[in-house]
C-alpha cells in the first residue's frame, strides 16, 4: 500500500427514483469507508455499502497491466479482488441537477476521490430526454470513437439502453475496468478510453464518451453476459463458450443427487446446478436493475419519463454455423464427441424460456397489462436476439433445437445433428404478437453488429444499431449467409430477413454501393453507427461516423414513433 489509492471506474447511476439515485463504483481494495457526497456545495454525505465481486478472474489471455503476450503475467487462472461500492442519494427535488463526487477510504487511512459530476432524480413524466440506444460494445476497436461522438453530438444523454453483449467475456475482470487496449466498457462509457485507429496511415486516439457518470444506464442480457460451466483451470474463454442447458444439468443432479448432496442442501444444489450450466452472476452483481420479477435482475421493467422500457432476456448460446466434423455448432456436433454427452454443445440452446406458457412469458403479458405500461406515451422494448435483420445471426430460428442422433445397425452414433423449425420461432410466433396487440412502438435489439430497421404492418418499429465496432456483413440479395445446412429437414433462409420483412431504407442519408443504389443497412469496418431517441419530438435519430475520413458525423435517418393512446 505504498502507492496512492486509485478508483478502478469513476461513479456511475444506477436505478433512479422519485427523489433518488444509486451511485456505483469500484476499487481493488475493500477500503474503511466510501461516501458520495453531494449538493450545491458538496455538503451531504451518503455512505456506501460494499460488496466484492464473487467471479471476477484473469488468465493467461488477459489483455491486463503489463501483459501484452499470452501468459506474460498470468500464467494460469487467477482471482482478481475486486469491490463494488453503492450509496443512495435521496432527497432530490426533481428536474433539479446536482453535483457530486465520490471517495474511497483505503485501510490505512490514504483516500482517493473522483471529479465531479451531476446527478438527479427519475425524470417526470412529460421531461424531455434524450436517449442512446447502443449495444454490442465487446471491446471493439471503434467503440470510443463510437461513444466519443456521442458526447460530442448529443452533450449529455439522459440515459443509456443498452441492448446486450456489453464484454466478450464476462468473469474476465479487465474487459470491464481496464483491459490494455483502452477500449474496456467503463473507460469506454466514462471518457477515459485510450482506443487507437490507424486508417490510411494516420492513428487517432479516441477516449469515449462521459456519459454514465451523469445519467443512468439500463442494460440487457445478451449471450455475452452468460459465462459456461465455472473452472479454476480452464481459460475463460474456453469457459465462456461451454455453458449447458440447465435442463440436462438437471438431469445429471436429480441421478447423482444422494452422492452430489446428501443433506438436500437447496442452496449446494443452485450452487452445482448454476457451475454445471451456466450463470449471469458478474452481470448482475455490477448493476443495480429491478428486481422484482421472477427472473429478478435477468428481466425487468422501468419508467423513465414519458418511457416505459420493457427488457426480456432473449438470448441464445452463439455456436459456430461450420457443418465440418470438427464443428461444436448450431447444426451437429464434433465427430470425435459422439459417445461423450458432456462434450455436446446441444446447439444454440436458449438461456431464458420466452415461449408461451413458460414463466417469463406470463411475465410479460402480466407486465403488458400493467398500469405504468399501458399509461406510458412511449412503449418500447429491448432484447438481444433480433427479431427481423439481414444479419447472419438471426439464423437459425429462435426456437429449442430439437436433436437428431443416427445410429447405424450395431447402435453406434453415426451423427448428430440440430434442426430449428422456422414456425416455431418463439419471438415470432409468441412475443411479436404480444407486444403488436400491446401498443409498442419500437422494439430494440441487437446480435449481428450492423445497422438495418424495419416497420411491420400495424406500424410498430424493429431497430437493430448495433453496427458500434465492427460489422459481420449484411445478407440480402446475392449476398448469402455462411454454411447455411443443405439437406436438413428446414429450409434455412441464406439472404433478407426470414421473417419476411422488408429493410427500410434511410430517410436522410443513406450509404450508396458501387452502383449508386441506396443500401437499407450500415453493416462497415470503418463507419461506426450510434442512434438517439428524443423524448420532445418522439424522433428516433441514427448518426455515422467514417473513422476513415474523420471529420463530421451525420444524422441519415430518423424516423417517429406514434404517441401512445392512452
Amino acid at each position: 500500500m505504498s502507492s496512492s489509492p486509485q478508483l478502478l471506474t469513476d461513479p456511475f447511476l444506477q436505478l433512479p427514483t422519485a427523489t433518488g439515485v444509486r451511485v456505483v463504483w469500484f476499487t481493488e481494495f475493500a477500503g474503511s469507508r466510501h461516501i458520495v457526497t453531494y449538493g450545491e456545495d458538496l455538503n451531504f454525505t451518503a455512505v456506501a455499502t460494499t460488496i466484492k465481486l464473487s467471479r471476477t478472474r484473469e488468465d493467461e489471455r488477459s489483455k491486463v497491466g503489463k501483459q501484452r503476450r499470452e501468459g506474460e503475467i498470468y500464467e494460469k487462472i487467477a482471482i482478481r479482488h475486486i469491490w463494488r461500492h453503492e450509496a443512495e442519494v435521496t432527497g432530490l427535488t426533481p428536474l433539479k441537477r446536482i453535483p457530486y463526487r465520490v471517495t474511497s477510504v483505503r485501510e490505512d487511512g490514504e483516500s482517493v476521490s473522483s471529479d465531479v459530476f451531476t446527478l438527479a432524480a427519475s425524470p417526470p413524466a412529460g421531461m424531455p430526454l434524450k436517449i442512446l440506444l447502443t449495444s454490442d460494445h465487446q471491446l471493439m476497436p471503434m467503440t470510443p470513437a463510437n461513444l466519443q461522438k456521442v458526447a460530442e453530438t448529443v452533450q449529455r444523454v439522459d440515459a443509456v439502453f443498452f441492448v446486450g453483449d456489453l464484454v466478450n467475456v464476462p468473469d474476465r475482470a479487465s474487459e470491464w475496468f481496464d483491459d490494455n487496449r483502452g477500449v474496456a466498457f467503463f473507460p469506454c462509457l466514462q471518457g477515459r478510453a485510450n482506443g487507437e485507429i490507424t486508417k490510411n496511415g494516420i492513428t487517432t486516439v479516441y477516449t469515449g464518451g462521459q456519459l454514465i457518470q451523469h445519467a443512468p444506464i439500463f442494460p440487457a442480457l445478451g449471450n455475452h453476459e452468460v459465462m459456461g460451466r465455472f473452472s479454476m483451470l480452464t481459460e475463460l474463454k474456453s469457459q465462456f463458450s461451454n455453458p449447458f442447458p440447465l435442463t440436462v444439468s438437471e438431469q445429471i443432479y436429480d441421478k447423482n443427487a444422494q452422492a452430489l448432496n446428501p443433506n438436500n442442501d437447496p442452496e449446494m444444489r443452485r450452487t452445482w446446478l448454476k457451475n454445471h450450466s451456466f450463470n449471469t452472476d458478474t452481470y448482475e452483481e455490477i448493476f443495480t436493475l429491478p428486481s422484482t420479477s421472477p427472473g429478478g435482475k435477468r428481466y425487468y421493467a422501468v419508467t423513465l419519463g414519458d418511457v416505459r422500457l420493457v427488457v426480456p432476456f432473449i438470448a441464445c448460446v452463439w455456436r459456430i454455423p461450420s457443418l465440418g466434423e470438427n464443428a461444436k455448432g448450431k447444426y451437429r456436433e464434433r465427430e470425435q464427441d459422439f459417445d461423450k454427452p458432456m462434450e455436446w454443445g446441444y446447439g444454440q440452446h436458449i438461456f431464458e424460456p420466452i415461449k408461451k406458457g413458460s414463466t417469463q412469458y406470463n411475465w410479460l403479458v402480466q407486465e403488458l397489462n400493467s398500469p405504468e405500461f399501458k399509461n406510458a406515451k412511449y412503449k418500447i422494448v429491448m432484447f438481444h436476439h433480433p427479431a427481423h435483420t439481414l444479419g447472419e445471426n438471426i439464423v437459425p430460428a429462435f426456437t429449442d433445437p430439437v436433436q437428431k442422433i443416427e445410429r447405424n445397425l450395431d447402435g453406434k452414433i453415426q451423427s448428430i445433428r440440430y434442426e430449428y423449425p422456422q414456425h416455431e420461432d418463439y419471438i415470432i410466433r409468441d412475443v411479436l404478437p404480444l407486444l403488436e396487440s400491446a401498443g409498442v412502438q419500437l422494439v430494440f435489439f441487437g446480435h449481428s453488429h450492423l445497422w438495418n430497421r424495419f416497420v411491420s404492418d400495424s406500424g410498430m418499429h424493429f431497430l437493430e444499431s448495433s453496427n458500434v465496432g465492427n460489422s459481420y456483413g449484411a445478407f440480402i440479395g446475392e449476398e448469402r449467409r455462411n454454411n447455411i445446412p443443405i439437406g436438413y429437414q428446414e429450409e434455412y433462409v441464406a439472404t433478407g430477413d426470414p421473417n419476411k420483412l422488408d429493410p427500410i431504407v434511410p430517410t436522410i442519408a443513406p450509404l450508396i454501393d458501387e452502383n449508386a443504389h441506396s443500401l437499407p443497412y450500415v453493416a462497415s469496418n470503418d463507419i461506426t453507427v450510434f442512434t438517439i431517441l428524443d423524448t420532445a419530438t418522439a424522433t428516433v435519430s441514427s448518426y455515422r461516423f467514417d473513422t476513415t475520413k474523420g471529420g463530421e458525423v451525420i444524422k441519415f435517418d430518423e424516423f417517429k414513433l406514434k404517441e401512445s393512446k392512452i
